[in-house]
């Protein structure tokens, strides 16, 4: 799912936009936790009532969870991804409301949490909340086998030559969750026909095409790790050969890791 965030205020305007049914064919109000009012309406405009005996003026995070085109997304795993942005975001046991909107087939939902504690009176923070909710959306991606957007796959596979030294460093250190990597290979696979494709499918997110100690074509990390092609983009080794040919005339292992 993508997920898309923003602090904000202004409760009564949200709570409208929310039960807009002029742009949805369906709006359903799908649970408020926390409140005192059972109504959307009236819970966020309790968590404005609350906020006023603070500083904070974005008193509220509003999070859309929109599902990848032509998914069907049930309603528990909906709230399985909204449990793990609220885990990520050390937003547990906040007041919270749930909306699904539903337009021309596609369903996504709308959650807003109060970020008013109301035994200590103060804002949760939410130090780098885009980031930990991209985090959750490249989780969901894998965990439900879709096809991820290029930008999810590009923070952690990027190519070197595009790194300040600090961050090289940094990326080095990283260890790379290997679902991602095979998402990574299996879509750069799925859109090549040649040895050539592949290649430049490839170097974007920091892998390089050669041929192994083996004959057969890997592709090397930053690191100067060997990846190999069928292993990866889970294909057949017969099936790499009949579609990249033959691996002799590409540079070797040894001298890409020079």
């Amino acid at each position: 799912m993508i997920l898309i965030a923003s602090q904000r205020g202004n409760a009564a305007q949200l709570s409208r936009h929310l039960l807009n049914a002029r742009d949805n064919e369906h709006v359903e109000l799908h649970e408020v936790r926390g409140f005192v009012a059972d109504d959307l309406e009236g819970a966020l405009m309790e968590a404005e009532a609350v906020s006023n005996g603070t500083r904070c003026k974005k008193f509220l995070l509003s999070v859309s969870f929109n599902p990848p085109k032509g998914a069907e997304v049930p309603t528990e795993n909906f709230e399985a991804a909204i449990e793990m942005a609220e885990q990520k975001l050390g937003l547990e046991g906040q007041p919270r409301a749930i909306v699904f909107h539903e337009k021309e087939g596609r369903r996504h939902a709308h959650v807003v949490w109060s970020r008013i504690d109301a035994r200590t009176m103060t804002a949760r923070q939410l130090p780098y909340y885009k980031h930990r909710l991209m985090d959750v959306a490249r989780e969901l991606f894998l965990e439900h086998g879709w096809d991820m957007p290029k930008g999810l796959l590009d923070r952690n596979a990027r190519d070197p030559l595009n790194y300040s030294y600090a961050e090289w460093q940094q990326a080095k250190r990283m260890q790379q969750d290997p679902r991602l990597i095979k998402a990574v290979f299996q879509q750069c696979w799925s859109r090549s026909d040649s040895a050539r494709a592949l290649r430049n499918a490839l170097e974007p997110h920091g892998y390089f095409l050669c041929r192994g100690d083996h004959r057969g074509f890997v592709a090397l990390n930053v690191d100067g790790k060997p990846h190999a092609i069928s292993k990866w983009a889970g294909v057949k080794a017969k099936k790499v050969r009949e579609r990249l040919g033959d691996a002799r005339g590409m540079s070797s292992i040894k001298k890409q890791g020079q």
